[in-house]
């Protein structure tokens, strides 16, 4: 750098870094991070280290050489966890959605401690301090800064050691670098497959399981050999200081497990997997290790890729939440502006597509007979026999439960068959929907596409579509179970909205879920502007038919799955599952645009906005109400007829 805020050259760089600065210009927070680095480190005289806003670790090198003043920058990389996730709920529904992720998540750099930027550092240092006189060019180059001579130095990026087993020979040391070396050109499950795999071959390994740290415990993500198809359950945490131990030590945890009809007991080697001292896997084998050097070169192994793998679950999970985002709008796309007698089997269609399910079922609690009525069945080869009772199989048990059941293999749960349903798979999904806390529905998926079984990302989709399922669902059964009177219980009798009762219960629920499983959430309040000087001069009967037009404009605007409500005068809430901060903006622009652009009978009329969404420091039904409301106040008291969101809103005016 020869200014404060602008790169000459880099290599190696954080893709994160080169998204956010994509000229070299530094901007925004970076500015105050290595915008500012060249001032520090003349101020100081030495070099300074910092973690910058993005959560990177990164020392600043002093250089000053040919009477200019430069820095060099290394690091730029992870070294806890805890920022690397708050990093990718950031690119999820924070501030940098906006960014495409293949571009952000390129070259992500990890590593699991200080040493290796300060290795990095003092090389160039070294090299810096070993030249006599370096030549800079007056515009930006490409290629590093460091170069000398024509001759490429190292990278001053951190490297990471590969572990490589001391008395191997050179060509499982070759093998051993070209596996690694591939490890982030795959995805993070064919990773966990390969290094099993990698391990059988090289170790002559027969039982080998990848556990993932799931719940405060660890689940089963791949198998190898004999562990195929076996359920391993540990009676040990994943933060528990004996992994911890086992990882700093470089060495195995061993357990013991009974096996066989003699009850004998064998052990289990586990390798646990983690940055930082946070273990986020671990590599469990049931055979022999001979050797204290073997379980020490198996643990190193372990150790070395664990950067790498965090790397690619990284990617994985900002994927994951791609293709949910992408499902959740679909389903909203599908269902909206369906009428009420084809709504369950619109409901029932777009939820099977979402889940690649060629058969499907809805059946909705009846509250007065006490079972669970068939709205929808989709994909059945045989006519459903009315006489029976509908769900007593499997649904009645997911509604007694209100738990989710995934079935891989129908054979082995002890359920009766089904023969004359004539099932193509043996796999299917059932899950119960859930609104206020209670059951209301139970939808069951089977025979999925490609004759895959459902799995863990099956329900994790069902999930992200629930919400806007359950308020269809409710909407629907309110009209059809309880007439006139409980319909207008919830709605607003002017705008035919629902009421501000309504939708402080959803909201209530809607924070559960998105404390529960991470999804984004937005709500925006609405103000009609001037409203009062609208009611003085033309009426309050003029005032009540600008409300309708408001309120008939606001369900027009909006997708299925929102829920707009009257709040109380000319004021308006609308809650939007699954829509991050920069989503509901844009929609809440349509709304403002919308409104300003509509004749009204007597006078222009606009409305202000104010948006906020569910964030670690703001998931609270009287947070988030509150935040909206002052977002609100803001964008009335700069003008009116504007949206303004919380995120947005300076420190001082957000209190």
């Amino acid at each position: 750098m020869a200014d404060a805020s602008r790169e000459l050259a880099s290599a190696n760089n954080n893709s994160i870094c080169a998204s956010l600065n994509p000229d070299g210009k530094y901007v925004g927070q970076c500015a105050a991070f290595c915008g500012t680095a060249l001032e520090e480190v003349t101020e100081v005289g030495d070099a300074v280290s910092f973690t910058c806003h993005a959560g990177l670790e990164c020392r600043a090198v002093p250089i000053a050489d040919a009477g200019q003043r430069l820095v060099a920058i290394v690091g730029r990389t992870f070294i806890k966890a805890e920022n690397y996730r708050r990093a990718t709920e950031r690119a999820i529904s924070g501030d940098w959605s906006k960014y495409p992720p293949s571009e952000f998540f390129e070259n992500v750099l990890l590593t699991g401690s200080l040493s290796e930027i300060e290795k990095a550092a003092e090389k160039v240092t070294a090299e810096i301090e070993s030249v006599e006189e370096v030549e800079l060019p007056e515009t930006p180059i490409e290629q590093p800064v460091e170069q000398i001579d024509g001759e490429q130095p190292e990278p001053t990026q951190p490297e990471q050691e590969i572990s490589v087993p001391p008395n191997a020979m050179n060509a499982e040391t070759q093998a051993w670098r070209a596996f690694f070396g591939s490890l982030l050109k795959t995805d993070f499950q064919r990773a966990t497959e390969s290094i099993l795999e990698f391990l059988a071959h090289h170790y002559g390994f027969k039982a080998l399981v990848w556990l993932e740290r799931s719940n405060g415990g660890f689940e089963n993500r791949a198998a190898y050999g004999e562990m195929k198809g076996r359920k391993v359950r540990l009676g040990i945490a994943a933060d528990d200081h004996r992994l911890v131990e086992a990882l700093q030590n470089e060495m195995p945890l061993e357990l013991g497990e009974r096996h066989g009809p003699d009850d004998a007991v064998r052990t289990m080697n586990l390798f646990p997997i983690g940055v930082a001292g946070e273990i986020s896997a671990a590599v469990a084998t049931l055979d022999k290790i001979g050797t204290e050097s073997g379980k020490k070169q198996i643990a190193r192994m372990c150790q070395s890729i664990a950067p790498q793998l965090e790397i690619l679950r990284l990617r994985s999970d900002v994927a994951r939440r791609e293709l949910i985002g992408g499902a959740v709008r679909r389903f909203s796309d599908g269902i909206k502006s369906v009428e009420t007698d084809d709504l369950w089997l619109s409901l029932t269609q777009n939820a099977a597509e979402i889940l690649q399910a060629e058969r499907a079922s809805l059946l909705v609690y009846d509250k007065p007979t006490e079972s669970l009525d068939i709205k929808s069945i989709i994909g059945s080869r045989n006519e459903f026999d009315p006489s029976q009772e509908s769900g007593t199989r499997v649904a009645k048990v997911i509604f007694d439960r209100n738990e989710p059941v995934i079935v891989s293999d129908i054979s082995k749960t002890g359920l009766p068959p089904v023969d004359e349903r004539g099932y193509r798979s043996k796999s299917f999904l059932s899950c119960p929907v859930t609104i206020g806390g209670n059951v209301i529905a139970v939808m069951s998926f089977t025979d999925r596409a490609g004759g895959k079984p459902f799995d863990k990302e099956s329900l994790e989709l069902f999930q992200a579509i629930a919400p806007q399922l359950a308020v269809s669902i409710d909407r629907a059964t309110l009209k059809e179970r309880a007439g006139e009177f409980e319909q207008l219980s919830v709605t607003d009798a002017l705008t035919g909205l629902l009421n501000r009762r309504y939708i402080e219960e959803r909201l209530m629920e809607e924070i559960k879920r998105s404390n529960r499983h991470g999804f984004p959430m937005s709500f925006m309040m609405l103000d009609v502007d001037e409203f009062k000087s609208y009611n003085d001069q033309f009426g309050h009967p003029a005032g009540d038919e600008a409300l309708k037009m408001v309120g008939h404009i606001i369900r027009e605007t909006l997708r299925g799955a929102d829920v707009a409500a009257r709040y109380g005068g000319e004021e308006f809430a609308i809650l939007l599952p699954q829509t991050i901060s920069e989503e509901a903006v844009t929609i809440a622009e349509r709304i403002r645009s919308n409104i300003a652009e509509t004749a009204f009978p007597h006078r222009r009329v606009t409305l202000s906005i104010g948006v906020a969404s569910c964030s670690a420091e703001l998931c609270l039904a009287e947070n988030i109400v509150s935040a909206a409301d002052k977002a609100l106040y803001h964008a009335k008291h700069n003008g009116r007829n504007r949206v303004q969101a919380f995120e947005d809103m300076e420190p001082g005016n957000a209190n």
